[in-house]
């Protein structure tokens, strides 16, 4: 009878386990959705940028969207110019001047979408980081250029308080995931990290 009581709840067990796998499956499902949909999204923006279609650009982006450089200044205008529309003259002179944003790699994680690409004619690379709202909007971007990016979640597994961000003390009380680096910024530029 003993065994039987064992069997009986190694089965219930069983049974759940399954359960839980079947909804983490479907879980880990929505969010490569979720991602897939956000790089739809961000290409949707770079073909708008290049294309010069302002109302696309406008209905993608939140009017009040968070934007932040970091890099040389002489590139900072470059997405400023075409996400406030500064860069609107289209005489011959102004186009060869004009940046042109062609991304080589594209990847998301979670709401984040990160694009990075070179130009050879500057000889520059960049990475964009934007964020996606839950409603197909692009609140922020974090631009680098000649910036060698790598991004990264931090986790404390330790933390009493899930609420706040925190910083890892010790390898025993956290865990730190590298979930993406850029490819195309060489070895000569300085290194950051995107905790996410």
């Amino acid at each position: 009878m003993w065994l039987l009581t064992v069997d009986r709840n190694f089965d219930v067990m069983w049974n759940w386990d399954l359960k839980l796998i079947g909804e983490l499956a479907n879980i880990q499902e929505k969010i490569l959705e979720e991602e897939k949909t956000n790089i739809r999204l961000v290409l949707g923006l770079y073909e708008a940028l290049s294309n010069r279609d302002v109302d696309t650009v406008h209905r993608l982006l939140a009017p009040d969207i968070e934007w932040w450089f970091h890099g040389p200044p002489c590139h900072q205008q470059h997405m400023n110019q075409l996400l406030t529309g500064g860069d609107t003259d289209r005489d011959t002179t102004s186009q060869q001047q004009a940046f042109l944003f062609v991304p080589s790699n594209i990847t998301a994680i979670g709401s984040t979408v990160l694009a990075e690409g070179f130009d050879q004619k500057r000889s520059v690379s960049w990475v964009h980081a934007w964020t996606v709202n839950t409603d197909g909007v692009i609140t922020q971007i974090r631009e680098y250029f000649n910036t060698s990016l790598t991004v990264a979640r931090f986790e404390n597994q330790g933390s009493s308080s899930s609420s706040s961000p925190s910083i890892p003390r010790s390898s025993s009380s956290s865990n730190k995931a590298i979930h993406w680096e850029s490819k195309l910024s060489g070895e000569s530029v300085p290194g950051l990290v995107l905790a996410i």
